[in-house]
């Protein structure tokens, strides 16, 4: 089924920025979780994202995404570590990640690649991470919400508690993976 498959972002959503924390040591486990450094979303979501960078694009802005598919042995190593339902998923239910269904994201400046002020570093476990929390400069609430915004036009909810984490709709209607990043075409 097309819809069901995994595609690259990088051929999938031109002009998206990638920076994939996961796939080096830069990121809260400390060490790289995957082997390879590669983007992939269900189809229809990345249609969806491309379109949202083709929206920004006329703003002179693009996305930039950290993390997208995660393997589900990713997700088991995350909630070994952290246990917080709020910032990791619970492998008992598994993550939308798992799914091929959830981006981490933030905005750009095309001319630069220069990221937008916004709330918190990614994955920063933090109170200042949530979507509602408001005690921040004006600068980034109004990028967090252009994020928002854009996100939400093009089928993608927000998750409360971390201002860069997307689900496409239509998520639990994919099945859970554990397709490891490099054995994928």
């Amino acid at each position: 089924m097309p819809a069901k498959e995994l595609v690259d972002l990088a051929t999938a959503a031109p002009g998206v920025a990638l920076d994939l924390r996961y796939a080096t040591p830069e990121n809260f486990m400390g060490r790289a979780l995957y082997p390879v450094s590669r983007a992939l979303l269900r189809r229809p979501a990345a249609e969806a994202l491309a379109a949202a960078q083709r929206e920004l694009a006329a703003e002179g802005l693009g996305l930039k995404v950290w993390d997208a598919y995660r393997p589900y042995a990713v997700t088991v190593s995350m909630w070994e570590a952290i246990r917080d339902p709020d910032y990791v998923a619970d492998p008992a239910k598994g993550s939308r990640h798992n799914r091929g269904c959830a981006v981490d994201v933030t905005l750009v400046r095309l001319a630069t690649g220069e990221e937008l002020a916004m709330p918190t570093a990614h994955d920063d476990f933090s109170e200042r991470a949530a979507h509602g929390y408001a005690d921040l400069p004006p600068e980034a609430l109004a990028n967090r919400e252009r994020l928002r915004a854009v996100m939400e036009r093009h089928g993608f909810a927000p998750l409360p508690s971390e201002w860069w984490h997307y689900d496409f709709a239509g998520w639990e209607l994919f099945e859970l993976l554990d397709l490891p990043l490099e054995a994928l075409p």
